[in-house]
């Protein structure tokens, strides 16, 4: 057994929260990751708990959110690059609202890059990452290809290689990536690779 802290902090005075990964490989190999977050409010000089969330994760998590993924540069610029790109190999685009502080965020950003995964991806589509900010950067790009961010982020969207809109998540699917298998990413990618 295997525990690292994920991510820990403290999001307001008075509050801590942090998330633990536990990787455990049970005697026939078989492995099994859980994810635990808890978050801790000092009340009067006493820590109670008052929050906690687990899941069995199925993805591989992040140990540091330390990586950059979500360029603080002009958005539409980025989706205009992409649309040129993608228009030329025949691909579609997949837009991802996030924030660089968000640990479902590297989640989704590492399962991108298992093989499995991809070997469906990288042929297919071509990936834009939008910056959110705190919650107050490119709402309206997200307006435009209708995805609520009140649902949390992850956030997607799918155009096709003329810039239509495809597909947007509207009840936030993948908020949760931590808890998704690789078998929705590839479903969700094989369902919006471009037609033959």
């Amino acid at each position: 057994m295997n525990v690292t802290v994920a991510e820990a902090g403290s999001p307001q005075p008075g509050v801590e929260s942090f998330t633990l990964q536990v990787k455990i490989v049970g005697a026939n190999g078989r492995r099994t990751n859980i994810v635990e977050g808890q978050a801790w409010l000092n009340e009067g000089g006493v820590w109670r708990l008052a929050g906690a969330k687990r899941d069995i994760a199925k993805l591989t998590q992040p140990t540091e959110l330390n990586e950059k993924i979500y360029p603080t540069g002009d958005a539409r610029a980025q989706i205009q690059t992409a649309l040129t790109g993608a228009s030329k190999a025949h691909k579609n685009i997949l837009l991802v609202f996030g924030a660089d502080w968000c640990y479902d965020c590297h989640v989704l950003e590492k399962a991108f890059h298992r093989p499995d995964v991809a070997a469906v991806l990288n042929p297919n589509f071509q990936v834009v990452d939008i910056d959110i900010g705190n919650g107050n950067k490119n709402l309206d790009i997200a307006a435009q290809y209708q995805v609520p961010l009140n649902r949390g982020v992850p956030a997607i969207a799918i155009l096709d290689w003329k810039g239509n809109l495809l597909f947007s998540q509207k009840n936030g699917e993948w908020e949760r990536a931590r808890a998704l298998g690789p078998e929705d990413l590839l479903a969700l990618l094989k369902q919006w690779k471009p037609q033959a």
